[in-house]
């Protein structure tokens, strides 16, 4: 009985929180994905109108089933939230249905005593032979409470059978969200294998034109590591700068104790040395990982972190230093972090710019215009400009973190 109490206790505390703070957001969730697929639907025929590189088609036909995947996934937490209120309904059920069974077992006893005594004779006699006038008056009190008792005992049963029927229409409601929910599931699992099918089916036309589609790559990834090598110089002038600095405050701290080889030593070192407080920095921005905020406000990964093998051609390896975000034409950039901008640099016709957060840097590129300036201090969530949309209306941020000059995955320190 403990194990079935505790276990009830656990799953109500759970699904109940769950069910109050995400059934709504997730409803929310899911018609943001859905018009996410719509547009993507729409781009994908725009592309296909226009006969373009079956290479984008690809593209964006990764990104649909990406969002498709997350529909999905949160159509599953419905379910479960679903599941978990069905678990409850009914253990209320069985709850309420023992007590009742116990209440009117009470009362039919009560009213069967009330029967063989019910004569007025009998209340008489049982008041008439008291022995003084305060028993009297105690078996008057106790007749009163005893009626007030049978009162009370009915519209328990009353108000306990009416509780009973409303959880049955709550249940019952909850069964046909659950029956109508799994359509939906199975619909867009149907969905999601007809987007594979299709991805299939580019993937088998690409391979028809392989000679051009390496080139293409190769192209890519020789202006990938180029934009690649800037960045990196720019971090390596940045943690430059940001020891010098550290190395004049504490010269100008302790003239006498700080030698000339020790600022030397800072000033030269290739990691940011940190003063107290950029470490305290560092390690709230480090306590955030998983929860930092997403740099668009809203997108999909459309090319992950590292060296992967590209989705047609196994032997061709992708490298990514960040990774690349496919958002709306013309989205606002922000910054993800409380930081700096420790520098803006125009790369090509696109801007970068990079925001110090300690011995930490995030890295924004692929910006068309720039709304901040080197040197500032910037709240997180603070728009530093807009991405470059390009002419067929696709617009890629490219994100990076790294600690001093070494990149890390930034899909693990998103709020996912």
């Amino acid at each position: 009985m403990k194990q079935v109490l505790f276990t009830f206790l656990a799953v109500m505390t759970t699904s109940l929180g769950m069910a109050q703070l995400t059934q709504e957001e997730l409803e929310q969730r899911k018609a943001k994905i859905q018009q996410e697929i719509l547009d993507k639907e729409r781009m994908l025929q725009e592309v296909r109108s226009k006969e373009k590189s079956v290479t984008k088609l690809l593209d964006i036909q990764k990104e649909k089933i990406g969002l498709k995947e997350k529909l999905i996934s949160t159509t599953n937490k419905q379910a479960r939230i679903i599941n978990d209120n069905l678990y409850l309904n009914q253990l209320e059920i069985n709850k309420l249905k023992k007590d009742l069974e116990i209440l009117k077992k009470d009362y039919a006893e009560m009213i069967l005593k009330s029967y063989k005594s019910r004569s007025q004779h009998s209340r008489a006699m049982f008041l008439l032979s008291s022995e003084n006038f305060t028993q009297a008056y105690k078996r008057l009190q106790y007749m009163k409470q005893y009626s007030s008792y049978r009162k009370m005992q009915g519209q328990e049963i009353k108000d306990k059978t009416t509780k009973l029927a409303n959880h049955y229409t709550e249940l019952n409601k909850q069964k046909e969200e659950k029956v109508k929910l799994l359509a939906e599931q199975q619909k867009q699992r149907e969905d999601l294998e007809k987007e594979r099918q299709e991805q299939e089916k580019l993937a088998n036309s690409l391979k028809k034109d392989k000679k051009q589609i390496a080139a293409e790559i190769k192209k890519k990834q020789q202006e990938s590591r180029k934009i690649d090598a800037q960045i990196q110089k720019l971090i390596r002038e940045a943690i430059a700068d940001a020891n010098r600095k550290a190395a004049a405050a504490k010269a100008k701290a302790n003239p006498k104790t700080t030698t000339v080889a020790e600022t030397k030593k800072i000033e030269t070192s290739a990691k940011i040395v940190l003063t107290p407080e950029g470490k305290v920095i560092s390690d709230n921005f480090k306590a955030n990982k998983g929860r930092l905020p997403w740099p668009v406000e809203r997108g999909v990964i459309s090319l992950g972190f590292g060296d992967q093998p590209h989705p047609v051609y196994k032997s061709l390896i992708v490298h990514n230093s960040g990774v690349d975000i496919t958002t709306d034409a013309n989205a606002n950039v922000r910054v993800v972090f409380k930081g700096e901008v420790s520098q803006i640099q125009k790369i090509g016709n696109k801007f970068a710019v990079l925001v110090k957060h300690g011995d930490y840097f995030t890295i924004y590129h692929n910006l068309v215009s720039v709304s901040v300036s080197e040197g500032e201090n910037i709240s997180a969530k603070q728009t530093i400009g807009k991405v470059k949309t390009d002419s067929d209306g696709k617009a890629v941020l490219r994100f990076m973190i790294s600690q001093n000059a070494t990149y890390v995955n930034p899909s693990q320190w998103l709020n996912r």
